[in-house]
């Protein structure tokens, strides 16, 4: 089974996309598990106490040399992390049955691009750990008390790596035996094209017939293939 850690300020950001469809069913049948882990939950007070308030609660504050926004507080994550490994380690050590134990991951704009290759390196961890980052991000330290790989799912920013982490965790977990139905649900691992039909043949819509591909009803399977590929080649760069 694989486990996935994340690390977020707003947790209840996760629920409606965790609880649906394939993932909500990977998770019932004991293939994936998500926890949760706020690091509101790990701060302190002054003197050391567990803080109860919310003034006491919050773990951002201004960044050192200046700028706009808040920085989120290395301790907190520090805390988070440390109890979402337990005993384990981050790294490449193996458990009986070959399977790598603990990655951790942290979102970064400038960190490696997320990709199908990525998603297949990742699913021979048991504990993934995802830290999401907000407001101006997580004071840098993190990265010297746990052993993390920075990814970033596309050229741009977004407000907080909750989406990211749920990319992550969709792309891993469809990749498990088990999860899908079929492995040539695995769009890329097949012949595939971005557009699909089912029935019936022929729709209409404002007076205009609009017909399944020819091809498609031919039963030469070669030869949709052959139209699956040009189609996935022209739709290239259209984005």
């Amino acid at each position: 089974m694989t486990t996935f850690h994340l690390i977020s300020l707003f947790p209840e950001s996760f629920e409606s996309y965790l609880n649906a469809s394939i993932i909500k069913r990977a998770q019932e049948r004991g293939l994936i598990t998500v926890k949760h882990y706020n690091p509101r939950d790990f701060a302190t007070t002054k003197d050391g106490k567990k803080a109860k308030t919310y003034a006491e609660r919050r773990v951002d504050n201004r960044p050192y040399g200046g700028g706009p926004g808040m920085v989120i507080e290395a301790l907190p994550v520090i805390k988070a992390i440390e109890k979402a490994i337990g005993k384990k380690r981050a790294g490449r050590r193996k458990e009986k049955g070959g399977k790598h134990k603990v990655k951790i991951i942290f979102f970064s704009p400038a960190g490696e691009q997320f990709s199908n290759v990525v998603a297949d390196s990742l699913k021979k961890y048991t504990d993934i750990v995802l830290v999401c980052g907000r407001y101006e991000g997580i004071d840098a330290r993190i990265k010297k008390a746990f052993p993390m790989e920075d990814v970033s799912v596309g050229p741009y920013v977004l407000t907080g790596g909750e989406l990211p982490a749920m990319i992550v965790i969709d792309s891993i977990t469809r990749r498990l035996p088990g999860v899908l139905g079929h492995g040539q649900s695995i769009e890329e691992l097949r012949v595939a094209s971005p557009d699909v039909y089912t029935r019936p043949e022929v729709i209409t819509y404002k007076n205009k017939k609009l017909r399944v591909p020819r091809i498609l009803l031919s039963g030469n399977h070669a030869k949709m293939d052959e139209w699956k590929v040009t189609r996935k080649e022209a739709n290239k760069g259209k984005m």
